[in-house]
């Protein structure tokens, strides 16, 4: 069915329009339809053309550094989608798949330019509905983040009896630790077999009981960071996981744009061929 201007009359980008200047563009619209799980057009591809929904639903999603989809608007009736990339030229930014069959009207770029000299205000709204789904990305990609290891490790240097095991746990690994308690040891030893009246004699009995002490409290604290180092190394290994999937399926999206290249270009040679050997059997290359 033809777009009229009534209709984009209804759609929030060409609102601002008079009843002239939409006819105009009315009749450059082109009209497309897609059946349900038809995919419109794919993150990455070049794209110059704005889609305007007339009937049905489409899915604007993308997918995380895991692979799994995001999706980031959902465009009914009147809506509009494919702006991005229509304003600057660029790559699409998202895939585009419709739910239900859909009706499509498609506005290339100079349609939309032509558009833009006559009436400015049209590209204030379509630089707020841009706006809008940058907040809505900036929205879910911040709630999705990979998480800093270092940020991550600060969350509980509040805890005194933490800090307190993490620094036992440093200093008893350390060679003073080892001087500290070998002169101790030492001087105590030393004191109770010169003293006449010593007050811990053999088999120093109370010395024993306090290594003893210290071992227990010590090796309560050493549980404590090795917990904590625990949970340090499972945040580690989490984002090295991101970080190598996200390479993962990095190279497996440049596969999939080497193959597509390649079936392009395969395609459009059988095309050369085709046009070049159609007209005469002269124009054929002897072997």
């Amino acid at each position: 069915m033809p777009t009229d201007a009534a209709f984009l009359a209804q759609t929030r980008l060409f609102a601002t329009l008079d009843n002239d200047e939409r006819a105009v563009l009315a009749n450059q619209v082109v009209h497309k339809t897609m059946k349900a799980g038809e995919i419109i057009f794919s993150e990455g591809e070049p794209g110059d053309t704005l889609y305007i929904v007339r009937s049905g639903k489409v899915e604007l999603y993308i997918k995380d550094t895991t692979g799994q989809k995001i999706i980031l608007s959902v465009a009914d009736m009147f809506d509009c989608f494919g702006e991005i990339s229509l304003l600057d030229a660029g790559p699409r930014t998202a895939t585009a798949v419709a739910l239900e069959e859909c009706e499509l009207g498609l506005v290339d770029r100079e349609d939309l330019l032509t558009l833009f000299r006559k009436s400015p205000e049209a590209a204030l709204d379509m630089f707020a509905a841009v706006g809008g789904m940058t907040r809505k990305a900036n929205a879910l990609l911040r709630s999705r983040v990979a998480k800093n290891v270092n940020e991550e490790l600060t969350h509980d240097r509040g805890n005194l009896v933490l800090r307190v095991a993490d620094w036992v746990a440093n200093f008893s690994g350390s060679i003073t630790f080892l001087v500290v308690h070998v002169v101790l040891f030492t001087i105590w030893i030393g004191l109770n077999l010169v003293m006449a009246h010593p007050f811990d004699g053999y088999p120093f009995g109370l010395l024993t009981m306090c290594v003893s002490l210290e071992a227990i409290i010590l090796s309560t604290l050493l549980l404590f960071s090795s917990n904590r180092s625990a949970a340090h190394d499972r945040i580690r290994s989490d984002i090295e996981y991101e970080v190598n999937l996200k390479a993962e399926l990095e190279i497996s999206h440049l596969h999939e744009k080497t193959d597509k290249l390649y079936a392009d270009v395969v395609e459009r040679l059988a095309r050369v061929e085709r046009a070049v050997t159609r007209p005469a059997g002269r124009l054929t290359p002897e072997p």
